[in-house]
């Protein structure tokens, strides 16, 4: 990929690997090509099998290089928001004994001062985004390099996440033939286009439900505010209606997505399909209302227990009410069926891209426009990573939103975990 407006989202999901191929014309991200194929050696959305996922990616980008008549060699991927942990890192320099010009040096130096501390052997550093900077006293900066001064501060959010998925992810990449020209988390992609900008800036919830697991992410004043992680997805609901149809996987999965919805109050008794039955010569027939009523079930508990995650936050204080994404929000009846969990209104986001129009593209189509939306500053920032971006990555427009991670475990003492939680997430809305 010798062109630099050529950008490529990979995005590794339980069910299913998507790439994206895009060129940025006079600032317009063009789609071009176009790749997908069935994930193999995931779980819950890591990778567990490191040679059967790259192959599984190389399907993918041959797919995608095919139709976009390009070799792809560099990759933007994102990882999920599983263990995830963000904190407040503050940084500081003597730039000079007296006023001096900022210079890129001043700038990775600050960065790395703010980047010293101990992790945990089992956890690594994400991404360093750089939230404002203070020069001789003088905040909300967004670019000291040029301007005069003897101390350079800079305030920024530090994302890590465990060692083991990185190097899973990173290892599969480059089994593949690929390398990295980002790695960003997932929400924080989806949320470039998934979301409007005034409901990125006053704060909306949005939630992926994907194949192996869903997501709750909290977005307020265009920073990832927090993140809940359901351990459940759509591939649960396809188990369900195996087991109870006792049918087939391939075949429960055939009979969600032609016949499936989420709101049993939509559908009737008499609309009834064949499904073909394990150990039976002849398929019986099932009610559209029974195979709704099944994947109604499943979904009210995946929601539900979002909902007490993000109750427990206050995160419906905000105006911007709920986004619902992912493969899984393909499903008719998905939008009722979470405005009556939630009680709050719900609207579902598809990618209105030729070709993309699935919500399980969303993930994919976050990627390339994060990328092609850094700033050289973001850049700088992060080349002090012990794993930085490729050299020659594009800077972006728009710098990279905060993400809390999960607050920790829940203790014996309940009513102590909520008021904790309330101003935790409180703090961050100040």
């Amino acid at each position: 990929m010798e062109n630099q407006d050529i950008y490529v989202g990979l995005d590794i999901g339980t069910t299913s690997i998507k790439v994206i191929v895009a060129e940025l014309v006079q600032g317009q991200l063009n789609i071009i090509g176009v790749g997908s194929s069935r994930s193999q050696g995931l779980s819950r959305g890591v990778i567990v099998d490191i040679d059967k996922a790259a192959e599984a990616i190389r399907q993918a980008v041959s797919q995608a290089e095919e139709k976009a008549s390009i070799k792809i060699q560099q990759v933007v991927v994102g990882v999920p928001a599983n263990m995830l942990q963000i904190e407040s890192v503050t940084g500081m320099i003597a730039v000079g004994d007296q006023s001096k010009e900022i210079t890129d040096n001043d700038v990775r130096a600050v960065a790395a001062a703010a980047l010293v501390r101990n992790l945990p052997p089992e956890r690594e550093m994400l991404s360093l985004t750089p939230t404002e900077f203070i020069v001789d006293g003088f905040d909300d900066i967004k670019d000291p390099r040029g301007m005069i001064g003897v101390r350079l501060e800079m305030h920024g959010i530090l994302f890590t996440a465990p060692k083991t998925v990185l190097h899973n992810t990173k290892k599969a990449i480059e089994k593949a033939g690929l390398t990295l020209r980002n790695v960003v988390v997932s929400p924080l992609a989806q949320a470039q286009v998934a979301l409007s900008d005034g409901e990125a800036d006053f704060g909306t919830i949005l939630i992926d439900l994907g194949g192996g697991q869903s997501t709750a992410a909290v977005i307020h004043d265009h920073k990832l505010k927090f993140t809940d992680v359901d351990q459940e997805g759509g591939e649960y609901v396809t188990k369900d209606i195996s087991v109870v149809l006792n049918t087939g996987y391939a075949d429960a999965e055939k009979l969600k997505r032609d016949y499936g919805t989420a709101d049993s109050l939509a559908t009737h008794e008499d609309n009834t399909f064949p499904v073909a039955v394990v150990g039976k010569t002849e398929p019986i027939m099932v009610s559209e209302k029974y195979l709704a009523e099944i994947i109604e079930a499943r979904l009210t508990q995946i929601l539900t227990r979002l909902n007490e995650a993000l109750q427990a936050v206050d995160a419906f204080a905000l105006p911007g009410g709920i986004v619902i994404t992912g493969g899984n929000a393909a499903l008719p009846g998905i939008t009722e069926l979470a405005q009556d969990v939630f009680q709050h209104p719900v609207k579902r986001y598809i990618p209105d891209e030729m070709g993309l129009r699935h919500p399980a593209f969303t993930a994919a189509l976050g990627l390339i426009t994060y990328a092609s939306q850094m700033t050289d500053i973001d850049l700088l920032v992060a080349s002090v990573l012990p794993n930085p971006p490729a050299a020659n990555e594009r800077p972006a427009a728009q710098a990279p939103t905060k993400v809390p991670a999960k607050p920790a475990e829940p203790t014996s003492d309940e009513p102590k975990k909520a008021s904790a939680l309330k101003r935790f997430f409180g703090n961050f809305f100040e």
